[in-house]
C-alpha cells in the first residue's frame, strides 16, 4: 500500500509503539542486538589524475621533417634555444595552433610565441579529454599534418587518437608535445 510522503522530523505514524522499558526487577533483560557489522568498503576511487603537457622543439622530430619535406622547406632552422614550457591540461579540450593577430585569437597552445614554428595552422590539433580521464589527439585538418611518437605518416584528420602517459604528439617544423600523467 502506497503512503504519503512524510515531513522529515515528524514522527511517524505507521510503525508500532516502541516496547516499555525494563523493569528494575527483570534480571534477566537481555541487551538490544548488537548493530550488524558493516562489511569494510573499499575505497573511494579517485578523480581522474592531473595530465600536463610539456612543449618544446625536438631535435629528432626536426630532422626527420626535413628529410621529408620539399624545397620550401630549406630555410627552416630549429631554434637554438626555446625556454621549456609546459601546461596543465584543464576542462574538455586544449587547443594546439598559432594565435591570429588579425583577431587576437589565441589557442590554449600558442605556438606563435617566439620561437614560432612556422609549420604550426593557426587551429592545428585539439587534445580531448577522454570519459576515463586519459586525453586524445584530433588533427583538425592541419596544412602540416600531426604525427604521434615519431610516426612517419599523419593522423587522419577529425579522428581522436587515444594518448597513453608519455606520448609524443609532434606538430609543425619541431614542436613536440609530451603528454604526462600525474
Amino acid at each position: 500500500m502506497n503512503r504519503p510522503a512524510e515531513p522529515l522530523g515528524a514522527e511517524p505514524t505507521h510503525h508500532q509503539a516502541p516496547p516499555p522499558p525494563p523493569r528494575a526487577d527483570d534480571d534477566w533483560v537481555l541487551s538490544p542486538p548488537a548493530q550488524p557489522q558493516q562489511p569494510p568498503q573499499p575505497p573511494a576511487p579517485q578523480g581522474p589524475q592531473s595530465w600536463t603537457a610539456y612543449i618544446g622543439p625536438d631535435r629528432d622530430y626536426f630532422m626527420a621533417m626535413m628529410r621529408r619535406s620539399g624545397p620550401e622547406a630549406a630555410g627552416l632552422n630549429l631554434p637554438a634555444y626555446a625556454p621549456p614550457k609546459q601546461l596543465p591540461l584543464q576542462g574538455n579540450q586544449v587547443s594546439i595552433g598559432r594565435r591570429r593577430h588579425s583577431t587576437g585569437e589565441a589557442p590554449d597552445i600558442d605556438l606563435s610565441v617566439p620561437p614560432e614554428d612556422p609549420g604550426v595552422s593557426h587551429q592545428h590539433a585539439v587534445l580531448v579529454q577522454q570519459p576515463d580521464g586519459s586525453w586524445a589527439v584530433v588533427d583538425q585538418n592541419s596544412t602540416n599534418g600531426t604525427t604521434v611518437n615519431g610516426g612517419e605518416e599523419p593522423v587522419q584528420p577529425y579522428v581522436p587518437i587515444q594518448l597513453q602517459d608519455g606520448d609524443r604528439v609532434h606538430v609543425g617544423a619541431w614542436t613536440t608535445i609530451t603528454v604526462r600523467r600525474g
